[in-house]
């Protein structure tokens, strides 16, 4: 089926978003805890309903995530969810609509809740926190990636946070606080949640334990449906968190909602012979279809291929590698930029022009981060119900080219 699907495009598995939803239901039933979706990793409206249908609401990074979620986040029963917005600035032409929408909203500053005090006023039904910096930084590589890195200006320091405290509110939190949100990992297992939690116990555990606070939000980048996570460990933990504090826990990742629950389907369309090695040039690009490829850096997993890094790991040179029966070739793409290479990959047989190659993974910042460089038009988007039906649920063409500009 998949080859009668025209390229490129990105495929979403139903089953595979249900398999990670029986998981995080779980988390919320044995823990207690809220899970929400976050949108700034995967937004496709199409598929919120049976999303919505296990987890408790969305977070959203402004007014158009936030407006999207109110408008299609709902169950097949047509319930509402929460919705979580949390900015580094906002616009306060925007706030008010986003308070129109919002269950809980997430201020990254003392003077940011200062600077819109009358509007929050005027929406003193909406439960309010402050994102906080633990100052505990977990990740290795990635910098791009991490809200602790040296001169981050996400989350308030304790020592601003306790500065503020003293000189604007007499040494208590601001009176409309009730929340306390941090977020600080990226794809990253339990015990980096479990480093988090103890500094966040350190620095600011006195804050928390103050009747004010009644709820915390963990976050997201909680690989919790990669397999051999440890999900005991954090049903174990979120459950300690209530009782300690008496809090109501909220955690929203993104990436495990559709973890391994997409792909993006490609035909190659030329095979440029070089002093290297031949380049596929392909109907998808990195740049604009998969941008991640190129920021984090890193290869993507594609089907029936193995990257040629882990091939050349152990000392093997690039002929070691065709004796052994691998075909090499470099992955690129349509466009005019030199370095929109998707990455080198081998293969145990030789391929040909025509041929649709498939990347895996591919449902997680792709389609959110899309954009129409060289006049490349955006990929299909293709769901697979779980009765193993295909269905195109979004095209684009000229006109969503032209629209952007």
């Amino acid at each position: 089926m998949e080859k009668e699907i025209r390229t490129p495009a990105y495929i979403i598995d139903e089953s595979a978003v249900n398999r990670n939803l029986l998981i995080l239901k779980r988390v919320e039933e044995e823990s207690g805890a809220s899970i929400l979706l976050a949108e700034k990793a995967f937004s496709t409206y199409q598929c919120f309903p049976m999303i919505a249908d296990v987890l408790s609401g969305t977070t959203s990074s402004g007014y158009c995530e936030a407006r999207l979620a109110f408008e299609e986040f709902h169950p097949h029963d047509g319930s509402r969810r929460e919705i979580h917005v949390f900015e580094p600035a906002y616009d306060a032409r925007e706030l008010d609509m986003i308070c129109e929408m919002a269950d809980h909203i997430v201020f990254n500053s003392i003077s940011e809740l200062a600077r819109h005090g009358e509007t929050i006023k005027r929406h003193d039904n909406i439960k309010y926190a402050l994102r906080i910096n633990p100052e505990c930084s977990t990740q290795d590589g990635h910098a791009i990636y991490d809200p602790c890195a040296r001169g981050s200006r996400l989350g308030i320091r304790e020592d601003t946070l306790r500065k503020a405290m003293a000189e604007r509110y007499g040494g208590n939190l601001p009176d409309m606080i009730s929340g306390i949100h941090f977020h600080t990992l990226c794809e990253q297992g339990f015990s980096d949640l479990n480093k988090t939690w103890e500094a966040v116990q350190k620095r600011f555990g006195d804050i928390i334990s103050s009747d004010q606070i009644t709820w915390i939000n963990l976050g997201g980048g909680h690989h919790i449906t990669k397999p051999g996570y440890d999900v005991c460990a954090l049903i174990d933990l979120i459950k300690k968190i209530r009782a300690e504090y008496g809090v109501d826990v909220y955690l929203e990742p993104g990436e495990a909602v559709v973890l391994n629950a997409g792909s993006l389907i490609t035909k190659i369309m030329d095979i440029v012979e070089t002093d290297l090695y031949p380049v596929l040039i392909l109907d998808t690009s990195a740049a604009c279809h998969m941008p991640d490829v190129l920021e984090m850096p890193y290869t993507p997993p594609l089907d029936g291929a193995v990257p040629l890094s882990s091939l050349i790991k152990d000392g093997r040179d690039i002929s070691d590698i065709k004796e052994a029966g691998f075909h090499v070739y470099r992955l690129s793409s349509r466009t005019c930029l030199s370095g929109d290479v998707i990455g080198d990959y081998s293969f145990r047989h030789e391929l040909s022009v025509g041929d649709i190659l498939e990347f895996r993974d591919m449902a997680l910042y792709t389609m959110v981060k899309t954009n129409t460089f060289n006049g490349m038009f955006l990929p299909d988007i293709v769901i697979k119900h779980i009765d193993g039906q295909y269905e195109t649920v979004k095209t684009f063409g000229y006109d969503d080219f032209k629209s952007r500009l």
